[in-house]
């Protein structure tokens, strides 16, 4: 089953995509990671994406779209994936389903983790992040075994600079303004289930789990 966790910033979608993906064993595919990769191995993709950060450009859609489309035709995504990070809009949504149809293939659930404001910004205030893996960690949800060291890789966590409440709130703004039509998109093709993430982590997977076992057999691989 080809799964998107779709959710504003702070609502736990790369925790629960980790989650997720190794209880139903498919494979999480992070549009930051598959970014990050590409720019350190050199690729050509990764080589045309270097070009914009150099000039402080965002990378354009078209060029997400083409990493993602070379990542899940490899074999391991053969029964499915998990999308984290993508689609961020409405032209992205649609050029995926485009590339799906053409191999008979399709969305089959969209997850919207829905937290309160209130949540977001005591989840993101708190957030630490590892200097060089990007894994996050929270100072009281899940500290690091080693106070600012990443459990992980071993280097450091930091907190980011934009990460308190008055640039929270107007991320979160920009975010619903600019989500609405993708939200809207995935509605009308009744494959949106929204899960309220404010509860405890380990309910919210149960609640994905539960819905994903109950249309396994109404869509398609």
């Amino acid at each position: 089953m080809k799964i998107i966790l779709l959710g504003p910033p702070g609502a736990g979608k790369g925790t629960q995509a980790k989650v997720l993906a190794e209880k139903i064993k498919l494979p999480h595919i992070s549009t930051g990671d598959l970014l990050r990769q590409n720019v350190s191995l050199g690729s050509e993709l990764g080589l045309r994406a270097q070009e914009f950060m150099n000039q402080g450009e965002l990378v354009p859609d078209s060029l997400v779209t083409e990493m993602l489309l070379a990542r899940i035709t490899q074999p391991d995504t053969k029964k499915g994936f998990i999308l984290d990070g993508y689609p961020r809009n409405l032209t992205q949504a649609q050029d995926l389903d485009e590339a799906l149809k053409k191999e008979n293939g399709s969305i089959g659930l969209v997850f919207y983790l829905d937290a309160s404001e209130a949540v977001i910004i005591q989840r993101l205030s708190g957030r630490l992040v590892c200097s060089k893996c990007g894994m996050n960690f929270h100072i009281t949800n899940m500290p690091p075994k080693t106070k600012m060291i990443c459990d992980k890789c071993g280097s450091a966590l930091y907190h980011r600079s934009d990460d308190n409440e008055t640039t929270i709130k107007k991320r979160l703004a920009v975010y619903y303004k600019e989500s609405h039509p993708l939200i809207q998109y995935y509605q009308e093709k009744n494959r949106l289930q929204t899960i309220i993430a404010d509860k405890d982590p380990e309910l919210v997977l149960v609640e994905m789990v539960r819905l994903i076992n109950n249309n396994r057999d109404s869509v398609k691989v």
